[in-house]
């Protein structure tokens, strides 16, 4: 069965995408911890992170430092704190988290961002992305 990451990257659930290249997918996260809290993943479905081969780990790990570099530059925050946890997906998923302070990583502290607010978060982290890395 697909998982749900999966879906969306096939556009079958709505997201709101931040970046996106031939073999991963980027898109904030709809109960973020902090505003622009972003998932970068794999397209292709793998379910951890030491599973993936060496190749796809590392680019994995490109994109998302060029996603968090894009994401730093459009929301207010001190610096981008990254975590590779979760159980609830079965599939690759990295969080760049916009910090604040050090509550900004605690997982059971959410905030709440209206559709606008999401959208203006995801179209300028994505012009950015686009027009850094082509």
């Amino acid at each position: 069965m697909m998982s749900i990451f999966t879906k969306i990257i096939s556009g079958e659930i709505p997201s709101y995408k931040v970046a996106e290249t031939n073999d991963f997918f980027a898109f904030l996260d709809i109960n973020p911890n902090a505003p622009g809290h972003t998932l970068c993943v794999p397209k292709k479905e793998v379910n951890k992170l030491f599973d993936l081969d060496e190749k796809t780990y590392n680019e994995l790990m490109q994109f998302s430092r060029k996603v968090a570099l894009c994401l730093r530059e459009e929301v207010s925050c001190k610096r981008i704190g990254m975590s590779v946890i979760g159980l609830e997906v079965p599939h690759v998923h990295v969080h760049l988290i916009p910090l604040r302070d050090m509550e900004d990583m605690r997982f059971s502290n959410k905030v709440s961002l209206d559709k606008e607010t999401m959208q203006d978060i995801a179209d300028r982290v994505q012009e950015r992305f686009n027009n850094s890395y082509k």
